[in-house]
């Protein structure tokens, strides 16, 4: 689901990794349009198109040797998912308005918050690139099913707002902690993120009490 931390999910993987000291490059698909989208993974070059006055790195090659992160995987126009495929499979890659080949050695973490399986079945989504990038799946599951992480979440996300605003709050009342705690929160980490720097605003004592949830 949306929020649910799986960026910070794939930077973990990334930091654990032996590519560590190397780039961690986020490309987020659902933000571009194609044309944006082949420049941004590829590069350009100077002239390539209306606008490309000077050449760009694309974001395969500021990652290799280490971690390309696309999110919302499932939202890649169908041209640009056979792009796409044909990197994955040969390693190599062209930036547009280039006809130099460039090597490219990227670990691969793809995130969406659909059902890539349901959207191979409704033609939305290539089923050869489906099974090329699903060797390992990780399920991030939704706030509402890991409640234990929700007090641990509130006290680091106090402690941020608190550092960033300059405020001395202690903690956040048994009250409200068991309101959030009970809550479902359908925005995820994202929600309870606004409601804590909320909270760090509102209050004027030193303890956050459930008026202001």
């Amino acid at each position: 689901e949306s929020g649910t931390g799986k960026e910070l999910f794939a930077h973990l993987i990334h930091s654990e990794s032996p590519r560590r000291d190397q780039p961690f490059v986020t490309v987020h698909m659902a933000a571009l349009t194609e044309t944006l989208l082949a420049s941004e993974l590829f590069g350009h070059e100077r002239g390539a198109f209306t606008g490309a006055t000077e050449r760009k790195i694309g974001r395969f090659e500021r990652a290799n040797a280490g971690t390309l992160f696309l999110d919302e995987v499932s939202d890649i126009p169908e041209t640009m998912q056979a792009k796409l495929l044909r990197v994955l499979q040969s390693g190599e890659c062209e930036r547009v308005g280039s006809s130099k080949t460039l090597r490219t050695n990227v670990r691969l973490i793809c995130a969406t918050n659909k059902n890539l399986k349901d959207q191979v079945v409704l033609g939305r989504f290539r089923e050869d690139l489906f099974y090329r990038i699903n060797v390992i799946l990780l399920e991030v599951p939704p706030l509402r099913e890991r409640r234990t992480d929700i007090p641990l979440l509130v006290d680091y996300y106090l402690k941020y707002f608190c550092e960033r605003d300059r405020k001395k709050i202690d903690s956040v009342s048994p009250e409200a902690l068991d309101l959030l705690t009970k809550y479902d929160w359908p925005g995820n980490i994202r929600e309870l993120k606004n409601i804590v720097e909320r909270m760090v605003v509102l209050t004027r004592s030193h303890v956050v009490d459930g008026n202001l949830i």
